[in-house]
């Protein structure tokens, strides 16, 4: 009885597939000059009677073989054989995957990947990512970056007396990528490593937040001097202030805030079987007239309190925090920046150890560590920029691993000139 009629969805269907733009996918040539021109600076670290490969052939090999889930060097090297047929379409490959065919039967190809990235320079693929981010990333003009240290656990030595290696990393919580990452030295802490790493940075208009590690006078200077406005977490590493900014917000609670310029935000959000309330007060510096040095921070303007109540199955909770900011007295901007600052948490560090098993990954020899985790940040950043498959990063990740198409579409997103080839075009349905 329906025949010869449409129902109005599925004209609605109709009318949307006509509109929708092809997906245009690039050329995997196109790919591999885009991957080789990124990676055309780093200086091979073999001696010359040992290059059996080439060093672009064997970066490209890690890199996808890390986006399609590779933990280490074997898995790159299960990848390259597993993939052998369709890797040489594009590479060069003279001899092969790295030591598939060397006659020394003791030598896999798994060493050659292994000794190649003990000894490359992490500095110089360093470089490589932040060129590689600026391509990906437009003008990031009041973009929230929140900015963290995750300790990588695994890659201590109890032998050679090494250390995990700590990284801080700056994150874009607009475009859920991984600008920078910067080592933090031996003997050191974050404080000496934030200002470097905000160093290779354009952060003009946008707001950076930081925990209290970073909370000091130099930083916020920093960030100012770059037009760059901050929201610094306030804890005990400060006494004086943070006693004295206690004490003023817990009385001016108790009176309502009777009489005092100020400005209010409330939240309530449900989910994971748990209810969180978020209340935000902020004031204007001028609030408290005797304030503790205010002039030691550049560009303060305002105070910031956070009451969060969590409501859980078996108990409550409630968490008190303060902050120091150079925007002005916002409860809902400031309160939604300090919300984003868990982002770098939940869908940075929690992916690294969830999805790519970082903190249970054991390679810790030389420069390995390093080089290895800018690599996992790399596939990050590729799974991320992907918009297509609206499925888990886990699932994303597997699909590479499975498809080779799909691996295509992957590298189009985040590996062609967007100059060439805009973001939309390339990874839009």
């Amino acid at each position: 009885m329906s025949e010869g009629f449409e129902t109005k969805s599925a004209v609605a269907k109709e009318s949307s597939r006509q509109q929708r733009k092809p997906i245009q996918i690039a050329s995997i040539e196109a790919i591999q000059q885009s991957l080789v021109e990124h990676l055309s600076d780093i200086k091979d670290p073999r001696v010359e009677r040992t290059k059996k490969h080439q060093l672009t052939d064997i970066l490209v090999i890690a890199i996808l073989a890390v986006i399609a889930g590779a933990q280490g060097w074997e898995d790159i090297e299960n990848y390259g054989i597993s993939k052998q047929t369709w890797l040489e379409d594009f590479l060069a490959l003279p001899h092969g995957i790295p030591s598939d065919s060397v006659a020394l039967a003791s030598l896999r190809a798994s060493d050659t990947f292994r000794r190649v990235f003990e000894f490359l320079d992490p500095e110089a693929l360093n470089r490589c990512f932040l060129r590689w981010v600026e391509t990906l990333v437009a003008k990031m003009g009041g973009e929230i970056i929140p900015i963290d240290g995750k300790t990588i656990r695994g890659s201590y030595d109890r032998n050679q007396g090494k250390s995990a290696l700590h990284v801080i990393s700056a994150w874009s919580s607009e475009q859920s990528l991984v600008l920078a990452q910067m080592k933090v030295e031996e003997k050191s802490n974050e404080i000496t490593a934030i200002p470097a790493l905000l160093e290779l940075l354009d952060i003009t208009g946008s707001i950076i937040t930081i925990d209290a590690m970073g909370t000091q006078t130099e930083i916020a200077k920093q960030i100012i001097d770059k037009k760059g406005d901050y929201v610094l977490a306030l804890k005990a590493n400060h006494p004086t202030l943070y006693s004295q900014v206690t004490e003023w917000f817990e009385t001016a609670l108790v009176n309502n805030f009777w009489g005092i310029d100020f400005s209010y935000d409330k939240r309530i959000e449900k989910g994971h079987h748990r209810r969180e309330i978020r209340e935000v007060w902020t004031v204007p510096v001028i609030a408290i007239p005797e304030l503790y040095q205010p002039k030691l921070w550049a560009g303060l303007q305002t105070l910031v309190m956070v009451v969060r109540v969590r409501h859980l199955w078996n108990k409550t909770t409630r968490e008190v925090q303060f902050y120091l900011t150079s925007l002005h007295s916002d409860a809902q901007l400031i309160g939604r920046a300090i919300r984003k600052h868990w982002g770098i948490e939940n869908q940075a560090h929690w992916t690294l150890d969830c999805t790519f098993a970082e903190d249970a990954c054991r390679i810790r020899s030389f420069h390995s560590p390093r080089n290895f985790a800018l690599l996992r940040r790399i596939a990050l950043n590729a799974l991320n920029r992907e918009q297509t498959y609206k499925r888990s990063l886990r699932q994303k990740m597997k699909r590479t691993a499975m498809d080779n198409n799909y691996m295509i579409r992957v590298l189009s997103c985040c590996f062609i000139d967007n100059t060439l080839h805009s973001s939309e075009s390339l990874c839009q349905a």
